[in-house]
């Protein structure tokens, strides 16, 4: 079975808390867990963070989908929103002045064309997208050409 190529959507405080992560883990809920099932090791992911339109990092899935309730994310309240988790080696995390910004790039990906010119932004409003390899591909071309946060791992 191929590689898939995930898309993470976050709020600007999930993203900043996955951020102090390192990027290390990702978790979505109850209505995402047949997606987040199909996640392989290998898998390649793109987070984006839906407040500030803007991508931030990519990362490889190094486990695959397991349940945890323990709070990580906003709403701590409400932890069934991020028990199904996969755990993750980031491959590029770009430094917050350099985040790779949507009205830049984002209306040239296959992913956007069922939504009206206008309306292309909407298309990343859920929190778990499966993403085309060629739309991954583009957006992380573009990502390596900017400065990235040195990983440490």
């Amino acid at each position: 079975m191929g590689i898939n190529y995930w898309m993470f959507v976050e709020s600007k405080q999930n993203s900043e808390i996955t951020r102090k992560l390192d990027y290390s883990m990702f978790g979505v809920g109850t209505r995402y867990k047949r997606r987040a099932q199909r996640m392989k090791k290998n898998d390649r992911v793109i987070f984006y963070n839906r407040t500030i339109k803007s991508w931030t990092a990519t990362a490889t899935i190094t486990e695959e989908c397991f349940e945890d309730l323990s709070p990580v994310w906003e709403p701590k309240d409400n932890i069934d929103d991020f028990k199904y988790r996969v755990s993750l080696k980031p491959n590029h995390i770009l430094k917050e002045d350099n985040y790779l910004n949507a009205s830049k790039i984002g209306f040239r990906l296959e992913y956007v064309k069922k939504w009206i010119p206008e309306d292309w932004h909407l298309a990343f409003w859920d929190t778990l997208h499966l993403l085309p390899q060629k739309d991954f591909k583009l957006l992380e071309d573009v990502i390596k050409k900017y400065p990235s946060v040195k990983i440490t791992s």
